[in-house]
């Protein structure tokens, strides 16, 4: 797919301003709001806009305790990887689950939970109950100092800027 300025523009106020509304868009874009939708529409339908979300501030809904937590699995083979990604998946308190390399472990999990109760809880009662789960460390989020989801686009996109 090929992207232009406009299409670069609607992707980096998206990106910010999901819930804006197309009028609005258009508008800051410098568009008109029928080819600003058309051009929304194939940006969604091709894959780059994966969805729409509404970010939550967890310390108001309670949940204050952020762990990062390094999880080395006992045999490297695909059927024990997929069933650990299988169980992470169905676990509320996993936000992320990635699979890296250049540590000693396999996963990386970053959870959230209301306090070192609910963590000690999901830690014995759920995460280590995972077979081939051998090793655990957590590391617990002291501050926030960047937390973005918006993708860099200048090197991401070519085409006529």
């Amino acid at each position: 797919m090929q992207f232009d300025r406009y299409d670069q523009k609607i992707l980096h106020i998206l990106q910010r301003e999901g819930h804006i509304s197309n009028q609005a868009l258009a508008e800051r874009i410098g568009l008109s709001p029928s080819p600003c939708l058309r051009r929304v529409k194939a940006l969604e339908d091709s894959g780059i806009i994966q969805g729409y979300r509404a970010v939550l501030d967890a310390k108001k809904l309670g949940l204050s305790l952020m762990a990062l937590i390094h999880i080395s699995m006992d045999r490297h083979t695909p059927e024990r990887f997929a069933n650990f990604e299988r169980e992470v998946e169905q676990m509320d308190e996993v936000l992320e689950c990635l699979l890296i390399t250049g540590q000693s472990a396999d996963y990386q999990l970053k959870v959230i939970v209301e306090d070192m109760d609910a963590y000690q809880l999901l830690l014995l009662n759920k995460i280590t109950r995972i077979e081939g789960v051998s090793g655990v460390h957590s590391s617990f989020v002291l501050r926030r100092i960047i937390d973005r989801t918006a993708v860099p686009l200048q090197h991401a996109i070519t085409g006529n800027s």
